[in-house]
């Protein structure tokens, strides 16, 4: 895919819709386009945070581990950023990264990703959403975690 194609596909996710061309253009010159297999895995648990992923094609699920060493998963689709938080926070990853499906992503070193955010309020709003909406289903999460152990201790309590 050349330069100007990439580019185009890149304006068509909503994140960049408003970005110009010139600085789209740096960011596809910079970054890396990877096709992902099935199965693949693109981020391990305690990997080192210099990159975000920006899926363009597919499916990829985030895998963590509960408290209790059950298995939790996310599936993120085209358009999603992938690793931003370890980025921004400038921590290690705390969860594994898998294709479903065949999947296309776009790598973007932690370094192009944050001046695009800071140069492109557009962009640092759209990852802004992107965090509150996985915070929204965070909370989700332990909402129904805090609902399910208060019926244990019930089921406890009333034996």
């Amino acid at each position: 895919m050349d330069i100007n194609q990439e580019v185009e596909r890149l304006r068509q996710i909503p994140m960049f819709a408003k970005v110009d061309i010139s600085k789209l253009k740096l960011l596809a010159f910079t970054s890396q386009l990877l096709t992902c297999k099935p199965g693949e895995v693109l981020i391990k648990v305690n990997d080192p945070s210099d990159c975000v992923y920006l899926v363009m094609d597919g499916e990829l699920e985030i895998v963590s581990l509960t408290t209790c060493g059950r298995e939790q998963s996310i599936v993120r689709q085209r358009g999603d950023v992938i690793g931003e938080i370890a980025v921004i926070a400038k921590s290690r990853r705390t969860a594994t990264v898998r294709a479903l499906t065949e999947a296309r992503v776009l790598r973007i070193e932690a370094d192009a990703f944050i001046d695009m955010m800071t140069r492109n309020s557009d962009v640092a709003l759209d990852v802004m959403r992107q965090l509150c909406d996985k915070l929204a289903q965070a909370m989700q999460i332990n909402e129904s975690l805090q609902a399910r152990l208060s019926e244990l201790k019930q089921e406890k309590c009333s034996e």
